[in-house]
C-alpha cells in the first residue's frame, strides 16, 4: 500500500473485497519546513505530559481531536490509548462521554469536561463550575500539567487540520 493508497477492507459480510476512498495528500509537510517548531512542540508536549497518568492523557487528547475534527491525532490517540491500555469501550464510548459517564472516574470526567470546556472557546470563558469541578479532582500542580496538555494537544489538533496530515499510518510508539 502506498501512501496515499486507503486499505482493502477484505473480510467483509458478503466476503468480498471494498476499496474504500483514496487518501487525501498532506497540504504541508510543516514539521520538516519548521523543524524548530516542531521541535519546540515535542518538547513542550512532553513537559505539559509530566505528572499525568497516561491513560487519562490519551482520553483528553482523544476528546480535544475528536471536537477538532483532527483525525491524524485521532488516529494517533486511539493507538497510544489501546497500547497503554484503555479499553476500545472507552474510546469508543468518549464522543458521547455525557451519556456514558459510569465508563469513567469522576477525575477523568472532570478532566473530560474541562477539555470540552478550554477546547470550544467560542462558548466563551472557561465556566467557574468546570474549573471548580477539576479542581476538586486534580492538586494545583496536576491541574496545571492537564491544562497544559489541553493546551498542546489543541496546538497539535490546528497543525494537524490546517496541513490535513494524513491518518492511518501512525504506530504506537513511532514519535518517542
Amino acid at each position: 500500500m502506498t501512501t496515499n493508497e486507503a486499505p482493502t477492507d477484505t473480510a467483509t459480510d458478503t466476503g468480498t473485497a471494498e476499496e474504500y476512498a483514496p487518501e487525501h495528500s498532506p497540504r504541508l509537510a510543516w514539521a520538516k519546513l519548521a523543524p524548530d517548531v516542531y521541535k519546540a512542540m515535542v518538547r513542550l508536549d512532553t513537559a505539559a505530559q509530566q505528572g499525568l497518568d497516561p491513560k487519562l492523557g490519551e482520553l483528553v487528547r482523544i476528546r480535544a481531536s475528536q471536537l477538532n475534527h483532527c483525525a491524524f491525532c485521532l488516529d494517533m490517540h486511539t493507538k497510544d490509548a489501546l497500547a497503554a491500555g484503555a479499553s476500545v469501550e472507552r474510546i469508543v464510548q468518549l464522543s458521547a462521554w455525557d451519556e456514558s459517564r459510569h465508563f469513567y472516574t469522576e477525575k477523568e470526567l472532570a478532566a473530560i469536561e474541562l477539555t470540552e470546556a478550554v477546547t470550544v472557546l467560542t462558548d466563551g470563558f472557561v465556566p467557574d463550575e468546570v474549573y471548580a469541578r477539576a479542581a476538586r479532582h486534580f492538586e494545583e500542580a496536576e491541574l496545571a500539567q492537564l491544562i497544559a496538555s489541553i493546551t498542546v494537544i489543541n496546538a497539535w489538533n490546528r497543525f494537524g487540520v490546517t496541513c490535513r496530515l494524513v491518518p492511518g499510518h501512525y504506530t504506537p510508539g513511532q514519535y518517542n
